[in-house]
């Protein structure tokens, strides 16, 4: 083999290395939006998905049985899904709060949320 044909040989076997590397990589960007959800909610039914919003003030409501609450999008509130949560509670969940949810979507715009994380309180205040 000469120079030309160890190069292309060596060229080759990187890629294909690499895309087999690759094979099941999620290279999509962060959670989709709630608006996202919503819109194609036929789309994500049955589903594990993974969002985040903010918490609607007046709709947090904890009972025995659960925990319920309206999530609104981040960028633009008129999107909303509904959330029934049955876990433990973050001590911190209050109304107006970011956090990031996960669960699934079991008809369009409810979740059943199996994870709830709170966003971090800013160390700035302005």
């Amino acid at each position: 083999m000469d120079k030309k044909q160890k190069t292309i040989l060596a060229v080759a076997f990187i890629a294909i290395v690499g895309f087999v590397g690759l094979w099941n990589v999620d290279l999509s960007q962060g959670y989709p939006m709630i608006s996202e959800l919503s819109q194609n909610s036929d789309r994500y039914v049955g589903h594990d998905v993974n969002t985040m919003g903010v918490v609607k003030n007046g709709t947090l409501e904890i009972s025995i049985e659960g925990t319920s609450f309206v999530l609104q999008d981040l960028e633009e509130p008129s999107f909303e899904l509904n959330v029934k949560y049955t876990g433990s509670l973050p001590v911190n969940l209050v109304e107006g709060q970011s956090i990031s949810i996960g669960g699934k979507m079991v008809y369009g715009g409810v979740i059943e949320a199996n994870q709830i994380v709170m966003s971090c309180p800013s160390k700035y205040s302005e």
